[in-house]
């Protein structure tokens, strides 16, 4: 088993504790969403209780399975039947990024050595892609970055073995996942393994048919998966090459040099093809994953620098990452609010009002507030919810429009008729609304 330096111990300590502050003062602030981290505490929560992964902030026995297939997702099971409750999500994809340093670390020190090395994983650690799925709630893609980033040290090294291990379980990750094991049995091909590399692309191809042809539809209440629609890949083209800039920049273009950027086509084509306008740009987590396909390829690539000019490279990705930060979300570091999360009086007085909602109580609650209640009530999506099909005990909701896909009229039209549907207001504060069900509709 490969060591770990005390120098990479350190710095992997220090970005999971960034990572830690970052997302857990955002949730004490409710500013974490119910889509994405209360949809994954349901089905982790589901997983935790021994059944199937359901969220019923996606609508009423939806098997998360039959949206996207991230099965390895179980693995947390047991540390959230440890400790339940959204933070122990938060803390746990804090710990997967922040060790995915490691491999990258390593191998910028063989490069560079260890201070320049240390300058490297430090940039990779706050690199952009990594910031913004730090940021955005709780992702599957949380397994997947270590994995790769391992996967890509062994290929560096001429592990080939090892690295088809830390490949293969991948495809349990995301649906699209299978095709950048497929690219990994490609590059194996270039270098020589044409055995391992066939056998790797193969697999990951027929993966990737079985979930999205099968598997994921067989879960699905349409019999279908749900994500096929594309044909975007000449729209808005030059936002789509800044993307594409903006992933070889941190590591000033050197990552282009090595064909183990080859692995990141598969992400840029499926999500360049979709018709999903998020799916283009930088936001959001869809980016993480290529964080450490770029830098490894920057280390892997020939060098182009020697002697005291090598101190260029590792001067400028810190350089980069550091500057970039300032428009990016680690720059909460600097605000006193995120270290005073926890006293926070606007958001301690949300949570009085949600305390108001026993536990095991069915709500209705807007984007916001439904991570806070997820760990312990059954929560659904307010404005989806409620109507005539379904009207949970409590409502509670920003009165201010949340629209996640549903517009601001939607909102309000839905707001204004809660009394109609037998609501009654019983609490406010800090722009919350709190509403309980008190009698039948007079349409009921």
């Amino acid at each position: 088993m490969r060591t770990i330096d005390r120098p990479v111990r350190w710095l992997a300590a220090a970005l999971f504790l960034a990572y830690t502050t970052v997302s857990v003062s955002k949730h004490l602030r409710i500013r974490t969403t119910g889509y994405d981290l209360g949809i994954f505490e349901q089905g982790i929560r589901g997983y935790a209780g021994g059944g199937a992964p359901l969220s019923p902030l996606k609508g009423p026995g939806v098997h998360l399975l039959g949206d996207h297939f991230h099965p390895l997702l179980a693995v947390l099971a047991p540390l959230y039947r440890l400790f339940p409750g959204p933070g122990t999500l938060l803390l746990a994809q804090a710990a997967l990024f922040a060790v995915s340093a490691v491999p990258v670390t390593r191998l910028a020190i063989r490069r560079f050595g260890t201070r320049g090395g240390l300058a490297v994983g430090a940039a990779y650690g706050l690199s952009w892609g990594v910031q913004q799925a730090v940021a955005f709630d709780f992702h599957e893609i949380c397994l997947a970055v270590p994995l790769l980033a391992f996967a890509l040290e062994c290929l560096v090294e001429g592990r080939w073995r090892a690295a088809v291990a830390w490949a293969a379980p991948l495809v349990l990750v995301k649906e699209d996942l299978p095709l950048t094991v497929a690219a990994i049995g490609g590059y194996l091909i270039l270098r020589g393994q044409r055995r391992r590399g066939l056998a790797t692309l193969g697999g990951g191809v027929v993966a990737w048919l079985l979930i999205v042809g099968v598997i994921v539809p067989a879960f699905n209440h349409d019999a279908a998966y749900a994500y096929t629609s594309g044909g975007a890949l000449l729209t808005e083209v030059p936002r789509k090459l800044l993307t594409v800039a903006m992933i070889l920049a941190p590591t000033a273009l050197l990552a282009a040099r090595s064909p183990i950027l080859l692995i990141a086509l598969p992400t840029l084509a499926w999500r360049f093809w979709a018709a999903n306008p998020n799916y283009w740009g930088t936001g959001f987590h869809y980016s993480a994953v290529l964080m450490p396909i770029a830098f490894v390829a920057m280390l892997d690539a020939p060098p182009v620098l020697s002697g005291r000019f090598r101190r260029i490279v590792p001067a400028f990705c810190l350089a980069f990452a550091l500057l970039s930060t300032a428009t990016l979300p680690f720059r909460a570091l600097t605000d006193p609010a995120t270290w005073q999360a926890r006293s926070d009086p606007a958001a301690a007085g949300v949570r009085r009002i949600l305390e108001r909602i026993p536990d095991g109580a069915v709500v209705a609650a807007s984007n916001r507030l439904a991570p806070q209640l997820t760990a312990r009530c059954e929560v659904y999506l307010f404005p989806g919810y409620p109507g005539d099909a379904l009207r949970p005990e409590w409502v509670v909701l920003f009165e201010r429009p949340e629209y996640v896909s549903y517009t601001r009229a939607q909102y309000r039209t839905v707001l204004a008729g809660l009394p109609g549907l037998g609501y009654r207001q019983i609490d406010s504060g800090h722009g919350v609304l709190l509403f309980t069900l008190t009698r039948p509709s007079r349409s009921g």
